[in-house]
Parts: C-alpha cells; structure tokens; sequence
C-alpha cells in the first residue's frame, strides 16, 4: 500500500491482492486529505471496500452501497411478495404493523443493518405497549419481509428473529341463559337486528362472513348454509382459512330465516340493500346487551358462544372444529375445558374389566377369578413382576380376562 503526494494533491498507488492470489494495481486520487497521515488512512479504508466488493461480486451479494433502506425494501416486499400470495385482508394488515410499529425503528437503517440486538430490543420496547400476541403478530412480518430478503438475494443472511412465547387468550361467552335474553330482547325492543343474531348463535359466523351472506348459498329446504366469503377490510375475500365450508341450519333458525327472506341479495342488510357497517353493528349489539342487563360484548362473543354451548352439551371437539371453520384443532382445545363429562368417561375407561386388581361392584378382579376358580397365586405371582416374554405375558392376561386359567403356567422362578 502507498499514497504519494502529486501537485498539491495526494494520490493512491497500490497493488491489491485478492485472497485467490490475484492482484490489481489500483490508481485513484484522494480528496480532502491534507496530510500523509490522512490520505494513509483513506488508502487503508478504500483498500478494504476494494477487498469487499471483490467478495461481494464472487458470492452474488449486492455491494454494500445497493442494499435498500428497510423503509425502501417494505415497499417492495408489499408488492411483490404479500400482493401475491397474501389476502387482501392480510396485506392490508401487514402495511399497518409495518407502517405502525416498524418503520419507526427501522425505516432509516440498511436492510442488513437490522440485527438480532436491534429486534431483541425493538421486542422489549413494544411489550411496554402492546400484548404479547400482538408483538409476536409483529416479529412473525418482520421475520418473513427479512427472510425474503434473502431468499432474492437482497441481503446475505437474514437474522433469526425468534418468536416470543404468548399465552392463550382468554375469550368470553354467553351462558345458556344470557343467549336467551340477548334473542329475547332483540326480539322485543330491536327486531332488524334479532334473526341476525340467532344466526350468529346458530352457526358461529364470523361478523364478515355474515355481512356476505347471500341468498344464493342458504338452502332452507335441506336446512344449510355454505360459507364461501368474507368481507374485511373494505373488501370481499374468501373465508379466514380460504376455504369454504357448509353449515347446517337449526329448526328455529330455519324458520326464523323463512320470515326474514327479501329480495335483497344480501340476508343481512340495510333497508337500501347496502351492506351492514361493523361499526353500527357493534354499536347495536352494545345496545341490546344494556337493554337485557348484560354486560358489553362484541359480534366475536357470538362465535364463542356456539361453540362453548355445543361443547358444554357433549359434542365432541372434531365436530366444532368443522362447523367453526378452523384450520387445525388446536384453535378448538380452547374450549375443551367446557366439557368435564369427557375427562371424566377417559378416566372412567380405566376401571374396565380385564386386568387384575380392577375392582368391579365391590370386588377386584382377582375375588372375580377366584370365584371362577383361578389359580390366584399364579396372578400375585404376574403382578409382582414374575418375568415372561411380551407375547406371552398378553397371551396371559388376555386368558384371564376371559376369567379361564393360565394355559401355559411357570413355577414361580
């Protein structure tokens, strides 16, 4: 490495070796320096981004000047990745987690510059705002938006953005008693709104998908509903999951729909036929619920409603999670403790006849094979650890689950 001074300026001189043994002579004049000390010290820097970009160009890795801003990037990755394979829906709500919570952390840096440190420390400063489900919701955008980065090659490597741990939400429901008086009171006091509600409870709807209820997917004759769409956002999309599913309607909710039935396309309307606005609904709900002495509840509370009063009156998880919609079972395990008749028939299984020491009206198991004449020692001697082969040993207990004898017994070793 070498800097001579020309003139009044100083210049750089060098021969650069690469770490593949080539080497470059590398002529270039140096600007703002006054001293040798100065331009010795910008030769240095220069020689090192010279020894990058050679890196950079043998790995396929944009030079350190073309790497966007995150600001830049998020825009990109709005269109061409979320317009793509997200909902409209979902990319309208990947913009407001973007555009709320991280452009004003990150907006200003390089996309590589968003480090491990950087997310860890973003994380802490949300959790003094948000719930922990929403800032996961946030890191889970951040985490895709930097992993597409890599994969289109925008940045070297993406950092690990690891997910925090949120508990179950907790969810509200009506009982028995306070559905009927919400069906009650809209019924007497604000009867546009009632056979939407017992729609709501009826099949657990969500709010969008009854706002784009149509005519043309209720089947009064057979008794059911197909959902096929949803409306969120200030658009029409498909349902959460994206798949349709079909739902049958109760006897009182048929007729109840029979009565309501107009030649509007829409089931649940307004009286020009325009679709009904969450926010008016909300409000309407509220109203009720004041009017009928109940707390405040949203549309949502509906659908947890169903489902709690079908669980708590012993259907099972897997037939919920169907009429429900959703994608996996684990969302319906919320609602599986509403159902103790369950745990206690799989506790109950556990006193079936068949193994020795049950005990059946009163007596065990082996009272019951003395008294169909069983060698009862040969069962002590089985319970207390007596060695025999697997098959042998399920050959053994299956016989005197028949009540019979040991076909095959062994002096005690």
């Amino acid at each position: 490495m070498a800097v001579r001074k020309r003139g009044t300026a100083w210049m750089m001189d060098s021969q650069i070796r690469f770490p593949d043994g080539s080497k470059c002579r590398h002529r270039e004049t140096i600007r703002g320096a006054t001293s040798r000390r100065a331009a010795e010290q910008w030769e240095r820097q220069r020689h090192n981004e010279l020894l990058q970009e050679w890196d950079d160009k043998r790995s396929g890795r944009r030079p350190r000047e073309e790497v966007p801003t995150f600001e830049a990037y998020s825009e990109e990755f709005l269109a061409s990745y979320a317009s793509v394979h997200n909902k409209p829906s979902e990319v309208i709500s990947k913009r407001r987690v973007i555009d709320r919570y991280l452009k004003p952390e990150f907006g200003a840096l390089k996309l590589d510059e968003v480090d491990v440190r950087r997310i860890d420390a973003l994380k802490a400063k949300l959790l003094e705002r948000v719930s922990a489900k929403t800032v996961r919701n946030i890191c889970a955008v951040l985490s895709k938006m930097l992993r597409y980065a890599e994969e289109t090659e925008v940045i070297v490597r993406a950092p690990r953005v690891k997910l925090i741990r949120a508990p179950q939400a907790e969810f509200d429901f009506l009982d028995f008693d306070e559905a009927e008086r919400l069906l009650r009171t809209a019924a007497t006091h604000e009867p546009e709104w009632y056979v939407m509600l017992l729609t709501a409870l009826r099949t657990g709807l969500r709010f969008g998908e009854l706002c784009e209820l149509r005519w043309d997917d209720v089947d009064l004759v057979s008794g059911r509903l197909r959902v096929r769409r949803n409306f969120t956002y200030g658009a029409v999309t498909t349902p959460k999951n994206g798949r349709p599913r079909e739902v049958p309607l109760s006897p009182q909710l048929i007729e109840a729909l029979k009565r309501h039935r107009h030649l509007n396309s829409l089931v649940f309307c307004k009286a020009d036929g325009g679709r009904r606005i969450h926010r008016r609904a909300d409000v309407a709900i509220k109203r009720i619920c004041r009017r009928a002495g109940l707390r405040k509840i949203g549309w949502h509370v509906l659908r947890h409603t169903m489902a709690s009063h079908l669980v708590m009156r012993g259907r099972s998880l897997k037939e919920v999670q169907e009429l429900l919609g959703h994608s996996d079972l684990t969302m319906t395990l919320r609602y599986a403790h509403l159902s103790p008749a369950a745990k206690q028939e799989a506790v109950a299984t556990l006193d079936s006849p068949g193994l020795p020491g049950t005990v059946l009206n009163g007596r065990s198991s082996i009272e019951t094979l003395q008294g169909h004449g069983t060698n009862t020692s040969q069962t002590v001697a089985a319970e207390s650890g007596q060695r025999k082969s697997p098959v042998t040993t399920l050959r053994y207990r299956a016989n005197l689950g028949r009540g019979g004898r040991d076909s095959n017994p062994r002096p005690p070793a």
